[in-house]
C-alpha cells in the first residue's frame, strides 16, 4: 500500500514510518511527502531518501480551496491509498477528505477527547495535561475529519504522568509511545503481517 505523509516539522513520525516500511514491518511504501513549510526537516529527510516531495501552502496557493485541490491532486497522482498527518498543523480540506474518506489519520499526543481541538498541539497539549493535574496521558490515533481532533478513534496508548514531568519531558517520554502506536495502527490498517 502507498502512504502519503503531510508534515510540517522535524519529521520524526515520517522517519519512523519510513524505517518500518524499509524493514518490512509495514507492507507499504511512502509515495509522497507534502509540507506547508518549505524548510521543514521532514522534506530534507524525504529528499535524502528519494521520496517525492511537494511544498504546498498559502504561499503557493493563497486561495484555501485551490490549496486543498492542489494537495488532493498531488496525493492522487502519487497513488496514495492512505494519508498520515505527522506533525502537520494545518486543517485538511474538505476536497481532500472527500477523496480519501476514512483514509486520513492523525497522531495526537493526548487521550482524546481530552486536550484536543484548535490550538492544541505539541507542548501546549502537554502543558494542558499538567495544568489539569491528570494522572495519565497518552497518544490517540484517529481519523481526520473537518473538525480538529473529532474523528473516530482508531487506537490509544497510555502512560502515567509523573510528579517530575514538565511539558518537554512529558513529550520526550511520550514520543516512543507515539511511534510504536502509529506503526501498530498502520500495520492493522494496511493489512501488514
Amino acid at each position: 500500500m502507498k502512504l502519503a505523509i503531510l508534515a510540517s516539522g522535524r519529521g520524526s513520525h515520517l522517519q519512523n514510518i519510513y524505517r518500518a516500511c524499509q524493514s518490512g514491518e509495514l507492507a507499504a511504501s511512502i509515495s509522497i511527502v507534502i509540507s506547508n513549510n518549505s524548510h521543514a526537516p521532514a522534506l530534507e529527510f524525504a529528499r535524502s531518501n528519494s521520496i517525492p516531495i511537494q511544498h504546498l501552502s498559502g504561499k503557493t496557493h493563497p486561495d484555501p480551496n485551490l490549496l486543498d485541490l492542489a494537495i488532493c491532486q498531488a496525493l492522487q497522482q502519487s497513488g496514495a491509498a492512505m494519508v498520515i498527518t505527522a506533525g502537520y498543523l494545518k486543517k485538511v480540506g474538505r476536497i481532500t477528505l472527500a477523496r480519501f474518506p476514512q483514509a486520513v489519520i492523525n497522531v495526537h499526543p493526548s487521550l482524546l477527547p481530552r486536550h484536543g481541538g484548535p490550538g492544541m498541539y505539541g507542548l501546549k497539549v502537554h502543558q494542558a495535561v499538567l495544568d489539569a493535574a491528570e494522572t495519565e496521558t497518552g497518544v490517540t490515533i484517529h481519523y481526520v475529519t473537518d473538525e480538529y481532533d473529532k474523528g473516530k478513534i482508531i487506537d490509544q496508548a497510555r502512560i502515567d504522568v509523573l510528579e517530575k514531568d514538565n511539558p518537554a519531558g512529558l513529550a520526550a517520554r511520550l514520543l516512543p509511545v507515539e511511534h510504536k502506536l502509529l506503526v501498530n495502527a498502520l500495520k492493522e490498517l494496511t493489512g501488514s503481517p
